[in-house]
C-alpha cells in the first residue's frame, strides 16, 4: 500500500542525482527496453500463477496488499494479457531497485506501482512512458481530479491512479465524552479542544506532529494554500521553489505553538512506539488519510474497548473549506516494457472493474480514486464495524477525495522531503521559529537544484 513517504519511512531513490537526471533529458536517455527474469519477465519469477500461457505477459513490481487476488482476477478475465506480479519491495526498497535497472538500462518491469508523489523523479530521468500515445487521456473522466491532475503533465500521462488520500481526522469519541469536549471542525476549535482536554485532566496529547511526516506536513501546508513547486515535465531544466511563503508559516507557527504548550507531542511517525500511542489513548486525534482507518484498525494491539469516530479534517476556514491528500498510488509503464499497448492494458484494467475493487477496498484498505467504485453504492455505503458501524466514506473520505484538486511535487522529492525533516525536528530540538525553519528549507533546496543544473525561477 502506501509505507513509503506516505508512511514516514525515509525512501531513498539510490545511485542516481538530479545532475544525471538532467543529462538523460537532454541525451533521451539510455533504456534499451526488454524486462528480464531480474524484473519480473519470467514466468519463474512470478509470485502469482500464469492463467493462460500462450499470451502476452507483462511483469508487475507492486507492493499492495492481498494484490495476489486482484492478478488472478485480472488473469482469469483478460485472454490476451497476463500479469506476471513480482514484489520488489515497499516503497524505497522498490525504487531503488528501480533506479538500479535505469541505470544498467535493463531490469525494470513493464509495470511499475509507484506513489504519485514520487512520479517527477522517474519522470526527469524519461524512464516512464507517456500512456497518452495509447489513448490515456480518454480516461481522465473515470478518476477523481486530483489523482489525475497528480499523474499528468500538460497532455502527457505518466501513470493511472489507483488508491488515494483524501485526509480526515480520526478521533477516540469516548475520550472527548468523557471529558466533555466537543470534537472540532477548525484549527482554531482544535486548539481550543487540546487545551480543554489537557485543563479536564486528560494526561495525553490531541495528537502528534512528527517532524518526520514528510506528505503529512506537505498536506497540512498545502491546506492553507502553500504551492512550493512549479514544475513542467515538458521543460525539465526549469523549477521554481517557494517554501518559506506567509501560508506555510502560519501552519508552522500554529503546530509549533501547541506543541510549545505540551498539548502536541512531535514523535517520529510509525514507529512502534507511535503505533502503540495511536491506540492505548496517549493521543486523542489521528489525522489520517483514507487508508488511516485499515493502518489503525491493523495494528495487533488495538484496544477493542476504544470508541472511534472520523470527521472531516479541521479547516482554516470553515465557510471556504481546503480538501488535501496524504498519499497516493499509481501504476506506470516504464520506458524498458517491450510491448508498451500490453502493458497500458495492466496498468489501465488491473483495478478497471467493480469485482477487482471490492478486493482492493476489502482486503487491502484501498481508497478508490477510479469513480465508478467511489461512487458506488458499495462504496458509499459501506459500515466499518471499527468505527462503530459509521459510514465513514460517506461522512467524511468521499467528499474529501472530490474536493482535492492536486499538488506539484519536485523530481527531487525525497531530498525535499530530508530537509523539511532535519530542519523541524532541529525547529522542535532547539526552540527554533517558523519563519528561521522554512528559509532553511527554501535554501537548501534552492541551493540543491543550482547544483544539479536546475534553472531556479
Amino acid at each position: 500500500m502506501r509505507i513509503s513517504q506516505r508512511r514516514g519511512a525515509a525512501a531513498a531513490v539510490a545511485t542516481l542525482t538530479v545532475g544525471t537526471l538532467l543529462a538523460a533529458c537532454s541525451s533521451g536517455g539510455s533504456a534499451d527496453g526488454g524486462a528480464t527474469a531480474e524484473g519480473g519477465g519470467d514466468a519463474a519469477a512470478c509470485t502469482n500463477e500464469i492463467k493462460k500461457p500462450d499470451a502476452t505477459e507483462v511483469s508487475v513490481w507492486a507492493w499492495y496488499p492481498a494484490f495476489e487476488s486482484v492478478v488472478d482476477h485480472f488473469n482469469e478475465t483478460h485472454d490476451d494479457v497476463q500479469v506476471c506480479w513480482t514484489n520488489a519491495g515497499q516503497g524505497a526498497d522498490e525504487y531503488n531497485k528501480f533506479s538500479t535497472t535505469i541505470e544498467a538500462g535493463s531490469g525494470a518491469p513493464d509495470v511499475i506501482m509507484l506513489e504519485s508523489e514520487i512520479l517527477p523523479t522517474y519522470t526527469i530521468l524519461n524512464s516512464l512512458a507517456d500512456l497518452s500515445e495509447f489513448g490515456a487521456n480518454e480516461l481522465e473522466s473515470q478518476f477523481t481530479t486530483g489523482a489525475w491532475s497528480d499523474v499528468t503533465s500538460g497532455d502527457s500521462v505518466y501513470a493511472i491512479p489507483v488508491d488515494g488520500g483524501p485526509m480526515g481526522m480520526l478521533y477516540r469519541a469516548d475520550i472527548f465524552e468523557e471529558y466533555g469536549v466537543e470534537a472540532p471542525t477548525t484549527w482554531e476549535d482544535f486548539a481550543r479542544a487540546g487545551q480543554e482536554l489537557r485543563d479536564a485532566g486528560y494526561e495525553g496529547y490531541i495528537t502528534n506532529y512528527p517532524t518526520n511526516g514528510n506528505a503529512l506536513n506537505y498536506a497540512l501546508f498545502a491546506q492553507n494554500g502553500w504551492s512550493p513547486f512549479e514544475y513542467d515535465a515538458a521543460n525539465p531544466q526549469e523549477i521554481g521553489i517557494d517554501v518559506a511563503t506567509p501560508e506555510a508559516e502560519q501552519v508552522l507557527s500554529y503546530w509549533k505553538d501547541l506543541i510549545d504548550q505540551g498539548l502536541v507531542s512531535t514523535d517520529d511517525a510509525f514507529t512502534s512506539d507511535y503505533n502503540t500511542s495511536l491506540v492505548d489513548g496517549t493521543y486523542a486525534v489521528y489525522l489520517a488519510a483514507a487508508w488511516g482507518p485499515g493502518y489503525l484498525q491493523g495494528l495487533s494491539d488495538a484496544d477493542s474497548e476504544a470508541e472511534w469516530k472520523a470527521a472531516p479534517l479541521p479547516q482554516w476556514d470553515a465557510d471556504d473549506p481546503t480538501q488535501v491528500n496524504w498519499g497516493g498510488s499509481t501504476f506506470a509503464v516504464t520506458e524498458q516494457a517491450d510491448d508498451k499497448a500490453a502493458a497500458y492494458t495492466v496498468a489501465s484494467e488491473l483495478f478497471g472493474d467493480m469485482d477487482a475493487w471490492e478486493l482492493g477496498i476489502d482486503e487491502a484498505a484501498l481508497f478508490p480514486q477510479w469513480n465508478e467504485a467511489l461512487e458506488s453504492d458499495y462504496f458509499v455505503n459501506k459500515e466499518y464495524e471499527f468505527f462503530g458501524g459509521q459510514q465513514i466514506n460517506k461522512d467524511v473520505f468521499i467528499e474529501a477525495a472530490n474536493g482535492y484538486e492536486g499538488f506539484s511535487f519536485s523530481p527531487f522529492q525525497v531530498y525535499a522531503y530530508d530537509q523539511q525533516t532535519q530542519a523541524l525536528f532541529d525547529m522542535v530540538e532547539s526552540g527554533g521559529d517558523a519563519t528561521t525553519t522554512l528559509q532553511t528549507i527554501q535554501d537548501a533546496l534552492v541551493s540543491y537544484a543550482q547544483q544539479q543544473g536546475f534553472t531556479v525561477k
